[in-house]
């Protein structure tokens, strides 16, 4: 692999580890310090969905540090890309903060998050998922980049890996546009089928490792790319 302005790269992860910091505080920043019991009883709430935000938080994060570990490419068009998944990110925590506290109040008839119509819920999956679907499209370009780039001086292996992590990421994105269709034709009235479809990542991941050995000879077979 060729040797990437390491400065540029460097500094291109730290101002994104910055972003990333300012909008893990967002999650927690309306959590206040209990002053007696009866407080930290009605916050548990506010724990649990921050927990379960800051879960699914994380997993960008390590999405975006895998990314740069392994593809440190720091031209125009990746600035560009990465700071629009900053901006996206930034964005992204406030659908997901709430619909984690709505979630957690109706699982456990707890919390001040507000009791939502089947019209609002619609449109919080609907702007949950097209952030998600943001996120992950952006990280889709990134791979593919890395996938072309002649900077890199890639390995085939490497090459089919880019690849095969932006076919995933497409996977993932479009599992979101479908919540967010579901939403939109109104399809939150039966348990929240638009939230509940991301399960099916799971075994989108499952499968995708499970062939990613046999999916990465086969491009390397063809060249790398098709």
């Amino acid at each position: 692999m060729a040797q990437q302005p390491v400065g540029a790269v460097h500094r291109l992860e730290a101002f994104s580890d910055a972003v990333f910091a300012i909008s893990a505080t967002l999650l927690v920043v309306s959590l206040e310090v209990p002053r007696d019991f009866a407080s930290l009883k009605a916050n548990l709430t506010g724990f649990v969905a921050f927990g379960l935000s800051f879960a699914i938080f994380i997993q960008i994060w390590v999405h975006h540090h895998r990314y740069f570990r392994d593809f440190p490419l720091a031209d125009g068009a990746n600035l560009a890309i990465n700071s629009l998944l900053l901006f996206v990110v930034l964005f992204f925590v406030y659908p997901l903060k709430f619909l984690m506290l709505s979630f957690v109040g109706w699982i456990s008839g707890l919390g001040d998050a507000p009791r939502l119509g089947l019209e609002d819920l619609g449109l919080l999956f609907a702007i949950y998922g097209a952030g998600w679907v943001a996120v992950f499209l952006c990280f889709a370009a990134l791979y593919w980049r890395a996938s072309r780039s002649r900077a890199l001086e890639l390995a085939p292996e490497q090459r089919a890996d880019a690849q095969l992590e932006a076919q995933l990421c497409l996977a993932f994105a479009s599992v979101g546009a479908l919540s967010a269709l579901l939403a939109l034709l109104g399809l939150s009235r039966y348990s929240g089928l638009p939230g509940f479809i991301y399960v099916v990542m799971g075994p989108i991941g499952a499968w995708s490792g499970a062939t990613w050995e046999r999916r990465r000879a086969a491009l390397v077979a063809r060249g790398g790319l098709g």
